[in-house]
């Protein structure tokens, strides 16, 4: 067994390379319509969150001295802070901060791609790094995955 997830291409590259597809379409294309003041706050606000999620999901890393590739190895599985929320706190601030350009600048590109990035993740990285975690750290792993949810519920 390879010590890694079988996961093709980076998650963190493909969530700049979406963020910045949505941008110049919806540029292009002007895939705009109005929405309330207040749903444009909520998007910056979402945004914020979404970048602070990220932060602290990555400090955890770097605490734990694991690396956030899904093509490099696991030596551990995290349990603390965020991850005893959520077992994928980094993917659901890609997918957030997405949410959160949609709701700020009107461009319903964003929302498409924030669909279209978190079925991606879910079926082409989320699944396939927990096998890997499954296989590598057996019952540990299907315990933590049991108590915590992979997204933000059961």
């Amino acid at each position: 067994m390879k010590d890694k997830a079988e996961v093709n291409i980076n998650p963190l590259k493909l969530f700049v390379l979406s963020l910045s597809a949505s941008f110049i379409i919806g540029e292009l294309y002007k895939f705009y319509f109005n929405l309330h003041l207040f749903i444009n706050i909520l998007g910056f606000a979402l945004i914020i969150l979404f970048v602070t999620i990220f932060i602290l999901s990555v400090k955890i890393f770097v605490a734990y001295n694991e690396k956030l590739p899904p093509s490099t190895p696991t030596f551990r599985i995290i349990k603390t802070g965020i991850y005893s929320y959520t077992r994928n706190p980094i993917y659901i601030a890609f997918v957030g901060f997405q949410l959160g350009m949609f709701l700020l600048f009107e461009n319903i590109i964003y929302l498409i791609s924030s669909i279209l990035l978190f079925i991606w993740i879910h079926y082409m990285v989320v699944l396939k790094e927990e096998k890997y975690l499954e296989k590598k750290f057996g019952d540990s792993f299907v315990r933590y995955a049991n108590n915590v949810p992979r997204w933000l519920f059961r």
